[in-house]
């Protein structure tokens, strides 16, 4: 972490004003942020209660840059306080985990209520008319209305699978529906990752039956 610190900071050398905006509390977005800001001196803009934040901010708060303001969107789903950060000149958004550069699913599996929150969130910035989205972990997504329907209709897809499985078998246990939800796609080394997965989805649907 501290090359990376350094690198980081290396960037931001004779920058007259610098800001650190975090998206959300995971490890891998935050736990740097601490770190870069006592190098830079800057302050942690973020969701209250991340690590480091020392500025905590909410849906429709602007940063100001030289290229243009960033305007902070609340994006649940991933992370129930989780933020993304629209570049209006640019018609582009730092998209956080809401999605990644490859593939077509992302964590959601972290609250009651999530998978509705995500699905919601995809249609949020469906409606920012976005030329490009740039996610964490992997490449720009340069056609953002293919990536959002994907990532859209990936979840879409588990929740048909999920509520089938449920009518099909309404007294099967979670291993039973885990096998019949994913059958032979599951590495053993991600079982009980998708087994809390399942759990929001099951959520999900018991949520739309009542």
């Amino acid at each position: 972490m501290d090359t990376h610190v350094r690198a980081l900071a290396a960037l931001a050398a004779g920058v007259r004003s610098f800001r650190i905006l975090v998206t959300h509390g995971h490890a891998d977005h935050s736990a740097a942020a601490g770190s870069l800001g006592v190098v830079t001196g800057a302050d942690i803009y973020g969701p209250a209660g991340v690590e480091g934040v020392t500025i905590p901010i909410e849906d429709g708060f602007v940063a100001s840059t030289d290229h243009g303001s960033l305007v902070a969107v609340h994006t649940p789903g991933h992370m129930e306080d989780h933020l993304g950060f629209h570049w209006p000149v640019r018609r582009a958004f730092f998209a956080g985990d809401l999605v990644l550069g490859e593939g077509d699913t992302t964590w959601v599996a972290e609250y009651s209520g999530c998978v509705a929150d995500y699905l919601a969130s995809i249609e949020k910035l469906h409606a920012l008319e976005l030329d490009v989205l740039y996610p964490t972990h992997g490449p720009p997504l340069t056609d953002p209305g293919e990536a959002l329907a994907r990532f859209a209709a990936h979840r879409r897809d588990r929740i048909a699978q999920v509520e089938q499985a449920m009518t099909r078998a309404p007294h099967a246990d979670i291993e039973q529906l885990l096998d019949t939800v994913y059958r032979d796609e599951l590495p053993a080394a991600v079982r009980g990752a998708a087994r809390l997965s399942l759990f929001a989805l099951i959520d999900y649907v018991n949520g739309v039956r009542r």
